[in-house]
């Protein structure tokens, strides 16, 4: 059985905020679900290396006698993924890149760039450079491992125009609340390193790419928006979404880059969905049952607005018996025209769902990379944080209005913090009935 307290080191906050029986239950199944998706843990009970045979989800892939193999690891879980995989490949590695935001440990053999998320600068373009680089010197006698992980879409700049052009599309986009497959729709017709980019350069070496979902549905060509995946949009799918947000007049010098559409260039390459939220999800309800609980798992592919979302969970859960739990991974917008505090997507969800609970009822939302658009990963939702607030002479309607939902978990200290975990699999909504 899963053990959520072999390394409880993943919520930093665990105690100061486990006041009440369902709080801890709340936290103790978060941290299964993070535990459970631990990169360096994951990839090291996942891969195995026999001779030179790499073995992954029940597929063999035999690695080249006398020619290269090369890692490229591009995301937020690009460090830890590209840390296990040194040691798994040993003496077999001859080299390789990672490109991450945050760089936790410094590899033994491969390369690392620190990139900014969650828009692109010219760090993200000279690293990408390297990358683009490394692959266009391999040939047919090399292997490319390559790992694709949430952020990578940001990451993976590279294109002549300036900076500055995408920054203002993706904000304007993230402002009017486009999903992440719109967002990442445009972003593949503006970068030379996405939408099946890198399996061009890397062509005509044979390549595995372990991707890593933080996309509702795990959709691979949206993950990071497909580097290694054939891309089925089109320049005119772009033009759409800007079209649809009424924002193409702002742009209408851009240019837009087609993606590689000849399958030669993804014949010798396998891209296989390696983790996603479901392993989460599984371990949460895991953990669940072991505290004797009553779990069930809604979706792995939450989406809508944060607000709405966390008002939908907060009402759902007031109607079941005690010792239920709702389970649900995805990831929802905030669509915030002209007015925007400071705050993340799960810390919002958190405040619309305190408006909404009854007093047996609690939640907690958080960002499974550690970062919900600031320092904190998320919020926990209960009566607790709601008397605190009313002495604190706080509303959160208030803070809902203006998208302030961080200096209000700040002030009632119901914030929940990690740190950078390394992982990224979309985000972790718990909901529970004392």
């Amino acid at each position: 059985m899963y053990n959520a307290f072999i390394r409880m080191n993943k919520i930093k906050n665990f105690e100061s905020l486990s006041v009440t029986p369902a709080r801890r239950h709340l936290l103790s199944i978060a941290e299964a679900g993070l535990q459970a998706v631990d990169t360096q843990d994951f990839f090291k009970k996942n891969l195995s290396l026999i001779g030179n045979t790499l073995s992954v989800d029940g597929k063999t892939f035999k690695l080249p006698g006398d020619g290269r193999v090369i890692i490229v690891a591009v995301g937020k879980s690009s460090t830890q993924a590209g840390i296990a995989l040194e040691k798994i490949l040993g003496s077999q590695l001859s080299a390789g890149i990672i490109l991450d935001t945050d760089i936790q440990e410094d590899p033994a053999i491969l390369t690392p760039y620190r990139g900014t998320h969650p828009f692109p600068s010219d760090a993200n373009r000279k690293a990408t450079k390297e990358i683009i680089t490394l692959l266009q010197s391999l040939s047919e006698k090399d292997f490319v491992i390559f790992v694709i992980s949430g952020g990578g879409s940001v990451l993976l700049s590279q294109s002549d125009a300036p900076i500055s052009q995408e920054v203002g599309i993706i904000k304007e986009l993230f402002k009017k609340g486009a999903t992440i497959q719109e967002l990442n729709t445009v972003r593949k017709h503006l970068s030379l390193a996405r939408g099946g980019f890198l399996a061009q350069y890397a062509h005509p070496a044979r390549s595995l790419a372990l991707i890593l979902s933080d996309v509702p549905g795990n959709d691979i060509s949206f993950i990071a928006s497909g580097p290694t995946v054939k891309d089925a949009t089109t320049i005119r799918d772009a033009q759409e979404v800007l079209n649809k947000y009424e924002i193409a007049e702002m742009f209408s010098t851009l240019s837009f880059i087609e993606t590689p559409k000849e399958e030669k260039y993804f014949k010798n390459i396998a891209n296989i969905l390696f983790l996603s939220n479901t392993i989460a999800l599984k371990a949460m309800e895991e953990k669940a049952r072991e505290l004797r609980l009553f779990p069930r798992i809604i979706t792995d592919a939450l989406s809508g607005e944060a607000s709405e979302v966390g008002k939908h969970i907060a009402q759902a859960i007031k109607g079941l018996p005690p010792g239920s739990v709702l389970l649900y991974g995805g990831e929802t917008t905030v669509t915030f025209a002209d007015v925007k505090g400071a705050g993340g997507r799960n810390q919002e969800l958190a405040l619309s769902a305190l408006v909404h609970l009854d007093s047996a009822s609690a939640l907690l939302s958080l960002a499974s990379d550690g970062q919900d658009n600031n320092l904190h990963a998320g919020a926990l939702a209960d009566l607790s944080s709601l008397k605190k607030a009313q002495e604190l002479g706080l509303y959160p309607e208030t803070y809902l209005t203006s998208h302030d939902s961080f200096p209000f978990w700040e002030k009632t200290h119901d914030f929940i913090s990690t740190g950078a975990t390394g992982s990224n699999i979309s985000d972790l909504v718990i909901a529970i009935k004392s």
